[in-house]
């Protein structure tokens, strides 16, 4: 009897979206698209280059779901997330890509969350297009 193979889609929205560091973890860069996992927050963590979501009511997360990733993948994908964060699975948008607005498509995805969502460390929005200009010109 064959094994069943899962395919799982995750929703990313730190350094995940950054097709360099996929590639680098999953050997491939599996298709995508901008979406929104609502009732959430992103913040920065004192120390450190990557972000952490935790619950909040009344706010939206921007990021991008993979697509199709298969199960020793997302076992991939969990090492490298490693313990301080919860993998979650909800329900996400996909943003119509012109207008940046919410799409009518929503979908199941995995979503990493910040364990301790009373952390003192984190502070503040991160912003992925911040880091990346910073990873830049540091490289020039």
């Amino acid at each position: 009897m064959a094994a069943t193979i899962s395919s799982h889609n995750v929703f990313v929205y730190g350094s995940l979206m950054a097709d360099e560091v996929v590639s680098v973890l999953l050997e491939r860069v599996p298709p995508s698209v901008p979406a929104v996992l609502p009732g959430y927050q992103r913040h920065s963590i004192k120390g450190r280059v990557y972000p952490a979501i935790v619950p909040a009511e009344e706010k939206r997360v921007i990021g991008k779901v993979l697509f199709d990733l298969m199960d020793n993948e997302l076992e991939i994908l969990d090492e490298f997330e490693d313990v301080e964060y919860n993998r979650v699975l909800g329900e996400v948008f996909v943003l119509d890509n012109e207008r940046q607005q919410i799409g009518s498509n929503q979908l199941k995805a995995h979503a990493y969350v910040w364990a301790n969502v009373d952390d003192k460390d984190l502070y503040g929005e991160w912003d992925f297009e911040a880091i990346t200009e910073h990873k830049e010109s540091a490289c020039l």
